[in-house]
């Protein structure tokens, strides 16, 4: 038999002034047996700095993740299904990059292992046509204190000044430095 998914619960607040977003959004993620609390913690992050101000061209969503492979972590899609922006975490081949790429409007991977940069290093010439990719490294210390913020249901606030993230919770908070590898059009 099948291990399921465990349901956690994310009450998240978003004040993103860099991009004028800010809201709250219940977020229900089904964990699956294989992923860990850092994996599932930055698809919370990823959630809140992607979400659009408003739903006009469609919702992110929270897809089925790792149990479908032909998913991506996050994405939004238009109100014809067109899929306006593909969210991927980890370290995807160059090949679902470029089929993501050809599916979707952007293109954004969240790496956040300690091997992000060589991942990158390998397979950043294999992509050099692809001018809506944005690529970004949570450095991993950053990614592994925020996995500590993990629970069945959880209350975050996420803050996005200057290029700087701020999450915290009722307990405590955490300053996330992003690092862009790739940028849309470059």
């Amino acid at each position: 038999m099948a291990i399921k998914a465990t349901i956690h619960k994310a009450q998240v607040q978003i004040a993103d002034m860099d991009r004028n977003v800010y809201g709250e959004h219940s977020l229900t993620i089904a964990r699956q047996p294989s992923e860990t609390d850092e994996r599932m913690m930055i698809r919370i992050l990823a959630f809140a700095l992607n979400v659009p101000a408003d739903d006009l061209n469609g919702r992110l969503e929270l897809t089925k993740g790792l149990a479908d492979a032909d998913e991506p972590e996050l994405w939004q899609r238009d109100l014809t299904g067109e899929i306006k922006h593909w969210i991927d975490l980890g370290q995807p081949d160059d090949r679902r990059l470029l089929k993501a790429h050809g599916r979707s409007e952007l293109v954004s991977v969240y790496g956040f292992a300690y091997s992000t940069a060589i991942w990158w290093a390998n397979i950043e010439s294999k992509l050099t046509r692809l001018n809506r990719l944005a690529v970004w490294q949570i450095p991993s210390e950053q990614s592994q204190a925020l996995a500590k913020f993990a629970q069945r249901s959880m209350q975050l606030q996420v803050t996005v000044q200057d290029g700087g993230i701020y999450v915290s919770t009722a307990a405590d908070s955490l300053e996330i430095n992003p690092i862009a590898l790739r940028r849309p059009g470059e």
